[in-house]
């Protein structure tokens, strides 16, 4: 398969699957990077500050630049396994493990969320009574 499935407002479920699949089929470092999330690599600053500044890319250690390219990939595959509305809502994400995270919390919640949810469902099941006929 090459391409993901497109998600929507009503398959979340099934393209959380599907895409997590095709994330790891692309190979481990992509699947990686959902899961730890990825750092721009940085160096102490050249004036002497204590401060940490980004490390220019031409200047990556081969394992940097690999993981890199894994948050590259799944990101792309997220932003393109997206519909319009969805891509909105990640569009900024340079770090693929945010665009997950915030794509979980859209469709799932919070786990607040869920034990409400698990609750009114357990209620509407306590409540079901059979008809006479």
């Amino acid at each position: 398969m090459n391409r993901s499935l497109l998600l929507d407002d009503t398959n979340y479920d099934h393209w959380k699957f599907c895409m997590s699949d095709f994330l790891k089929s692309i190979d481990s470092k992509t699947w990686k990077a959902v899961l730890k999330g990825w750092e721009h690599p940085v160096v102490l600053d050249a004036y002497g500050n204590g401060t940490d500044v980004l490390k220019p890319e031409e200047e990556w250690y081969v394992a940097e630049d690999e993981l890199a390219l894994g948050n590259s990939k799944a990101l792309n595959a997220l932003f393109n396994g997206v519909d319009k509305n969805m891509f909105r809502l990640i569009k900024k994400c340079t770090v693929v493990k945010n665009a997950w995270d915030i794509l979980k919390t859209t469709h799932e919640g919070t786990s607040k969320v869920k034990s409400a949810r698990l609750q009114l469902l357990a209620t509407k099941f306590e409540n079901l009574r059979m008809m006479e006929d």
